[in-house]
């Protein structure tokens, strides 16, 4: 081996110390072409790689930014439903005996971020044959849009859902929301009412008690039977059906409790489906209607009269001639030309003997008494749709004789229902309500007239069914063993021609009844009205109140007394004879 130096490029090692760069960042640069062109190379690759991370960040903030913070009016949970199903969190209504009247559902509603939406027409098309209730160009104008939320439909079934999330569209998505259910339908449609799109309450029992549905689990029960409500609906609807009436209400109280056992107005509507519901339908004829009764009204007149000691019982009235005051004329349907006594006045129904003993006690008593009775201020009910009465103002002599016939106030039925509950029942009035009653709770009471008149006044409505304008409904047998059996039905019957401008249409009728059974210790009231009857061959022609809603009472008490537990006794038996008969 030479002894002689390694050389490089004409370089010693010796005379490296010479040629070495300075060290920069601990790396040593070789002062040549290729190393240059190396160095420049890894300088241009980590500038493109900044670029490339700047550009992908900026990418991931925007993505972040549209599918987390920026969804406009996106509801609280927004994801497949194929997750865990929301709690239902509004309570059910049931009746008085736990069948189910309202309850909810979790269900999916279909919406769309029209942002994601990548061909909005297909989207549409695809959307609009799965559910063809949609309309197409509303549906291309939403996903065309703006927003970045749209509805594209609510509440669907599961079988929808299934179908929709199959479409695969990018862009549509679910959210579970919850959705009302009314398993009777129409049959409490009056009662219960219905709820809007987003679950809050619009109408009856669901508006008033909103927040106590939405803030309790436990089920709401109500004071109505399910069984008695298919009862009075049914009769009601064959007594318009057969009467070709407009509408008609009903109901059945607990006279002991004050509990609405069914209460019915029709027309009324489906709550599963409000968009086909109209104003006719709505309207509540049992508690927001006001009418003027009629006759039924001479239940109450005959009480004042009697309680009050300015008429005794057999005490006669000239009433065979029209009753003149001013310009008007007070005359009877069926006229007789002898006086009559306060208990024929009664049992035929005449306006001319009720205006006399109205004349007896005066404006100022029978102002008073109407106010115990109920009839000058709104009743107090658990449902917003509750009316108050047309009361007379000023409270005229003409006004004092045509109230004592039932013209002239107009009152509602759950109003005259109540104020009959009182007369029959000892005088006692309870307050109505469509809620059960805790058996334990205290119920208030009010006197507004003594037993001995109570008393007197169940005798008098006995009489109409047996010997008076009911007789035709209760006295006839029209269902199997009536000519023997019989539940004791008393009432009054009530024909009131209907307002029309400044007078009474006399060929518009509405017709009622107000009954109570059994009548030697009442416990129930039933009400029935029916609004413009007409006369049929079968009615002889006559669309009143005796040939239309008596005979809906006597149905209606025949199949809910069993349900009641009310058992029927023998018509003549002596001890009933003697109880009913009035000295």
């Amino acid at each position: 081996m030479s002894d002689a130096p390694f050389s490089l490029t004409g370089f010693d090692i010796a005379g490296m110390e010479r040629i070495q760069a300075p060290r920069s960042e601990g790396r040593v640069r070789l002062n040549n072409p290729t190393s240059h062109a190396l160095e420049q190379g890894r300088s241009r690759l980590l500038v493109t790689a900044a670029l490339f991370a700047l550009v992908l960040g900026a990418i991931g903030v925007r993505l972040a930014d549209t599918m987390v913070f920026s969804r406009e009016a996106e509801p609280p949970v927004a994801e497949n439903t194929t997750a865990r199903p929301l709690p239902v969190t509004r309570a059910e209504i049931t009746d008085r005996n736990g069948v189910l009247l309202a309850t909810s559902l979790a269900t999916a509603s279909a919406y769309a971020d029209p942002k994601l939406v990548i061909d909005a027409e297909e989207a549409a098309r695809k959307l609009v044959a799965t559910l063809p209730d949609l309309d197409y160009r509303q549906v291309l104008k939403d996903l065309k849009g703006d927003k970045r939320f749209v509805w594209i439909k609510r509440n669907l079934t599961p079988r929808q859902e299934f179908e929709v999330n199959k479409l695969g569209i990018p862009g549509v998505f679910f959210q579970q929301e919850e959705h009302r259910i009314y398993p009777q339908g129409s049959l409490t449609a009056h009662l219960i009412g219905l709820t809007g799109i987003d679950n809050n309450g619009l109408m009856g029992i669901e508006q008033s008690f909103d927040k106590r549905l939405r803030e309790q689990s436990e089920p709401l029960r109500l004071s109505v039977d399910v069984r008695l409500q298919h009862i009075v609906r049914k009769e009601i609807t064959q007594a318009m059906q057969d009467f070709n009436a407009i509408g008609g209400a009903g109901l059945i109280m607990d006279i002991k409790t004050g509990e609405i056992l069914s209460m019915v107005s029709l027309p009324d509507f489906d709550p599963q489906n409000p968009g086909e519901m109209h104003d006719e339908s709505k309207f509540n004829r049992a508690t927001l209607g006001v009418y003027e009764m009629g006759s039924v009204f001479k239940i109450l007149n005959t009480a004042i009269a009697l309680e009050t000691g300015t008429v005794k019982l057999h005490e006669t009235f000239d009433t065979s001639h029209p009753l003149k005051i001013g310009r008007f004329t007070i005359h009877d349907d069926e006229p007789v030309n002898y006086w009559m006594d306060v208990v024929d006045i009664f049992r035929k129904s005449s306006n001319i003997g009720s205006a006399k003993m109205a004349e007896k006690f005066g404006i100022d008593v029978q102002r008073e008494y109407m106010g115990r009775f109920g009839m000058l201020k709104a009743p107090s009910l658990e449902i917003p749709e509750v009316g108050g009465p047309l009361v007379p103002n000023p409270w005229r002599p003409t006004t004092l004789l045509t109230v004592a016939f039932g013209h002239g106030i107009s009152v509602s039925p759950i109003q005259m229902s109540s104020a009959v509950a009182a007369v029959v029942d000892g005088g006692i009035m309870r307050p109505a309500t469509l809620l059960k009653r805790d058996p334990n709770a205290e119920i208030p009471e009010t006197r507004v007239i003594s037993p001995q008149t109570s008393a007197i006044l169940r005798k008098l409505m006995r009489l109409v069914v047996t010997e008076g304008t009911g007789k035709t409904a209760f006295g006839t047998g029209e269902l199997k063993a009536a000519d023997t059996l019989d539940y004791l039905v008393g009432g009054k019957t009530g024909t009131a021609e209907k307002v029309s401008g400044k007078g009474y249409a006399h060929k518009s009728l509405r017709t009622s009844f107000a009954g109570a059974f059994p009548m030697t210790d009442p416990r129930y009231v039933v009400f029935v009205m029916v609004d413009e009857p007409h006369g049929t061959k079968k009615s002889f022609g006559f669309a009143t109140a005796g040939w239309v809603a008596a005979p809906a009472v006597q149905r209606i008490v025949w199949q809910a007394a069993p349900l009641l537990g009310v058992k029927p006794v023998v018509r003549n038996d002596p001890e009933i004879l003697q109880a009913m008969t009035i000295n």
